[in-house]
């Protein structure tokens, strides 16, 4: 299976529309359709967008490890439920500093009493 053929199958697999796809990685919407239609790959610079937005690794997409076999499942049932959002609060949560995680936590209980 081709690169685009893998990136097609996990965009199918996580429900994710080409246009959302676009969206998270920069790359244009026609650029994202001619993979398709002209079964071409995406260029290297892309490798590491295409990989953050669809959440798999370098490793996975390049040889298809975890994708192309179905059956052959590497997520835990609880990372399958996290959506493209609950993952990126969490890139972002583990991004900051010791005082900006307590500060968003304190929001947070303030935010549910409300």
């Amino acid at each position: 299976m081709t690169i685009s053929g893998r990136i097609f199958r996990l965009l199918d697999k996580k429900g994710m529309t080409q246009k959302e796809f676009s969206r998270l990685t920069g790359i244009p919407s026609s650029t994202i359709s001619d993979w398709k239609k002209k079964n071409t790959n995406p260029a290297a610079d892309k490798i590491m967008d295409i990989c953050y937005a669809l959440d798999v690794t370098p490793e996975q997409l390049l040889t298809g490890v975890g994708i192309d076999d179905p059956t052959e499942d590497m997520k835990t049932e609880q990372e399958q439920r996290l959506s493209i959002t609950d993952k990126r609060l969490l890139r972002e949560y583990h991004q900051m500093r010791s005082d900006q995680k307590m500060m968003l936590y304190k929001y947070i209980e303030s935010l549910k009493d409300i």
